[in-house]
């Protein structure tokens, strides 16, 4: 089971949940094992429901984005990728695959860009 909340439940059933621990249908320590959650995060999502029970939500909202690279970096990779292509393309060359390691060396030493290995083949 995954350590997020908004991966496991849905907004509804967190809020019948607290809805009913608010109605004293049922105790904290059974809402705490079914979340999978501390006492101080059950009352920090209890005071977010009480505010506005209507939008209540625990849908994680991601502020900036994952995993972007600087568009300079990304069109310098593209320029070295074609550059290796053409040298592919080429009969009289014995080269077969791209030089992941070369580009980067390039990146590194030519344009002062630091990118992993991953982020060239990706």
């Amino acid at each position: 089971m995954s350590k997020q909340l908004h991966k496991n439940f849905v907004d509804e059933q967190v809020k019948l949940l607290l809805k009913s621990y608010m109605d004293k249908e049922i105790k904290i320590d059974y809402i705490l094992s079914i979340l999978g959650i501390k006492r101080s995060r059950f009352f920090e999502l209890l005071n977010k429901y009480k505010k506005d029970p209507d939008n209540f939500s625990i849908q994680y909202n991601r502020k900036t984005i994952n995993r972007k690279i600087d568009k300079a970096i990304e069109t310098n990779i593209i320029k070295e990728l074609n550059t290796e292509k053409n040298l592919i393309k080429e009969k009289e060359t014995p080269i077969r695959c791209y030089n992941y390691s070369y580009i980067k060396d390039i990146l590194e030493n030519e344009y002062n860009q630091k990118v992993s290995l991953t982020t060239i083949i990706d």
